[in-house]
C-alpha cells in the first residue's frame, strides 16, 4: 500500500508537471503573454524608427524597414514623432499592427497631431520585426506625405507643405499666407499664434484624401481649414488648398480665400458648438473681404441676382445650408447671406462690436441662447429684429 501510494503521488505530480508545461505553450502560442511579447517588440521597433527619424538617421531607420517614410518626410521640420502601439494582429512571420501617430510640426504645433495608421510587419530570420508599409487607418484621412515626397517654403508668418509642387508655386502660396496674417491681425487682435500651415495636395483627389472624404465633396472648394474647434490645446489648424479650384482665382480671388481661412485659425478658441455657420463663415469673409476694395454686388453675386430678382431670403442661412454637397448656388448664397450680416453690423455697430459679438457666441456651451444673449448683451437687439434689419440691408445694398 505504502509503495503504491508513493508510486500514485508521483503520477500526480508529472501529470501536474505535464499539464502545466502543456498550459505554457498554450500561452506561448496564442495567450496574452505571446501577444504581449509582439506588442512589446513592435513597440521597441517604432520607438528606434521615431527616434531616427527625429535624428535625421537614414540608415537608424533603413534597419528598422521600408526608407519610403524617411524619404517623404526629409523636409519637413518636425518637433516629435511617436507612435503608441494598441494591437499587433500575427500570421507566422508576418504581421499588421494598429498604432497611434502623434506628432508636432516644429514651431507651429502646441500640441501634437494625433493619426490612426496600419503597419505592415515582416519577420526576418533573426527574429527582428521589420516595417513593410505604413499607412492610414481605415478611419483615417491621409497625411500629406501619405502622397509623395514633401517640399516645404517658410514665409515670414507661414510654412507651406507641398507634394506634386514647385518650390515657386509654394513661395506664392507663402506670400499670400504672410499677407493674410497681419490682415486677419488687424481685424481680430494679437491673440493668437499669428502663424498659418498650407497643405498643397497635387489635385483635388490629394485634397480628399488629407480629409478622408469623396473629393465630390470638395469640388469647386478652394481651400478648407481643419481644427479641433474650441480646443484651447489644439495644435495648430491646417489649411488645405484645393489646388483645382484655386487655380481659377483671380489675384483678388486667391488672397480672400487664404485670409478667410487663416481667419479661421486665429478664431479657432473662440469657435465652437454654440457657433453657428452663417458667424463663422460670415466673418471669416468679412475679414477675407474687408480690404480687397470689392463691392457687395461683386462679392456677393449669387445673393444679388436673388435680391433683385425679389427673392429676399426670409431668414439667415441655417448650418444645413453650408453643406458642400449641395447646389452651388445654395452655398454661394449662404456664405454671402453670412458675410453680409457681419457686414452690416460692422457698418451699423462698428467692427470692434463685430468681434464682441463673435466672442459672446462662442463663450456660450452650447447652441441654444448663444446668439439670442449675443444680439442682446452687445448689439441691444433681439433675433427678429436684426434679421428684418438684414433682410432691408440686402434690398439697400442690392436694391
Amino acid at each position: 500500500m505504502a509503495g503504491r501510494g508513493r508510486a500514485s503521488g508521483s503520477g500526480v505530480v508529472a501529470l501536474c508537471l505535464l499539464l502545466v508545461s502543456l498550459l505554457g505553450s498554450l500561452v506561448a502560442c496564442g495567450g496574452r503573454p505571446a501577444a504581449d511579447r509582439a506588442e512589446a517588440e513592435v513597440q521597441r521597433l517604432l520607438d528606434r524608427r521615431a527616434a531616427a527619424l527625429l535624428d535625421h538617421d537614414e540608415s537608424a531607420y533603413r534597419r528598422t524597414g521600408t526608407a519610403v517614410g524617411f524619404t517623404n518626410l526629409r523636409a519637413v521640420p518636425l518637433a516629435d514623432w511617436s507612435y503608441e502601439v494598441t494591437a499587433v494582429h500575427r500570421t507566422g512571420d508576418t504581421a499588421t499592427a494598429d498604432a497611434e501617430l502623434r506628432y508636432r510640426l516644429d514651431g507651429h504645433d502646441k500640441a501634437p497631431v494625433t493619426a490612426g495608421r496600419t503597419l505592415g510587419l515582416d519577420r526576418a530570420a533573426d527574429g527582428q520585426w521589420t516595417v513593410v508599409s505604413d499607412r492610414p487607418a481605415r478611419t483615417s484621412g491621409q497625411q500629406l506625405w501619405d502622397q509623395g515626397p514633401v517640399t516645404v517654403v517658410r514665409g515670414e508668418h507661414s510654412l507651406v507643405l507641398g507634394v506634386g509642387r514647385s518650390r515657386a508655386a509654394l513661395h506664392a502660396f507663402a506670400e499670400l499666407g504672410d499677407r493674410a496674417v497681419p490682415a486677419v491681425t488687424d481685424a481680430w487682435g494679437t491673440a493668437w499664434s499669428r502663424q498659418v500651415v498650407l497643405l498643397v495636395p497635387r489635385s483635388l483627389e490629394g485634397m480628399a484624401g488629407l480629409l478622408g472624404s469623396p473629393a465630390s465633396s470638395y469640388r469647386g472648394i478652394a481651400a478648407v481649414t481643419t481644427g479641433e474647434t474650441g480646443a484651447e490645446q489644439a495644435p495648430a489648424d491646417r489649411i488645405i488648398v484645393n489646388p483645382d479650384a484655386y487655380g481659377v482665382l483671380g489675384d483678388v480671388g486667391k488672397q480672400v480665400v487664404l485670409t478667410h481661412e487663416a481667419t479661421h485659425v486665429a478664431t479657432r478658441a473662440h469657435t465652437n458648438t454654440a457657433t453657428p455657420l452663417w458667424v463663422s463663415e460670415g466673418y471669416a469673409d468679412w475679414v477675407g473681404y474687408r480690404d480687397s476694395g470689392r463691392p457687395p454686388v461683386q462679392a456677393a453675386p449669387e445673393l444679388a441676382h436673388a435680391v433683385t430678382s425679389g427673392d429676399v431670403p426670409a431668414a439667415l442661412p441655417t448650418d444645413a445650408d453650408f453643406g458642400f454637397t449641395g447646389a452651388s448656388t445654395s452655398l454661394a448664397r449662404a456664405y454671402e447671406g453670412g458675410w453680409m450680416a457681419c457686414r452690416m453690423i460692422a457698418d451699423r455697430w462698428g467692427e470692434a462690436r463685430l468681434g464682441e459679438f463673435y466672442r459672446a457666441v462662442g463663450a456660450h456651451e452650447k447652441r441654444a441662447g448663444a446668439v439670442e444673449g449675443a444680439l442682446k448683451d452687445v448689439l441691444g437687439t433681439t433675433p427678429e429684429e436684426f434679421t428684418a434689419q438684414w433682410r432691408q440691408y440686402l434690398r439697400d445694398q442690392f436694391g
